[in-house]
């Protein structure tokens, strides 16, 4: 069910937010770094990499973080990161990290 739920998440995204733009994304990336790398790229094998992911799927994960619905033992780091930001922040980010 939920990856039903995730599929038609990505079919039905709007398209302005696929569009993020990767300059600021870099700009905004400065907190991801500490864990997932300066490239993108983790040094450390517990975090995920980013960069080469696809942005749709970026900014599902960075929303659901923000808005609560994750509660994977991942949460608890990530929702104090993303908390703050906007959903033009994260497809900025998104952007910037699926261009890695």
């Amino acid at each position: 069910m939920r990856k039903a739920l995730f599929i038609a998440s990505l079919l039905l995204a709007p398209a302005a937010s696929l569009a993020g733009d990767a300059a600021a994304g870099k700009a905004k990336a400065a907190t991801c770094i500490a864990c997932h790398g300066a490239k993108g790229i983790s040094l450390i094998p517990i975090y995920p990499n980013l960069a080469g992911q696809n942005a749709p799927y970026l900014e599902i994960a960075m929303k659901a973080y923000r808005d609560g619905q994750r509660t994977g033992p991942s949460a608890a780091l990530m929702k104090p990161m993303v908390a703050a930001l906007t959903d033009e922040d994260i497809a900025n980010l998104a952007a910037y990290y699926s261009g890695l």
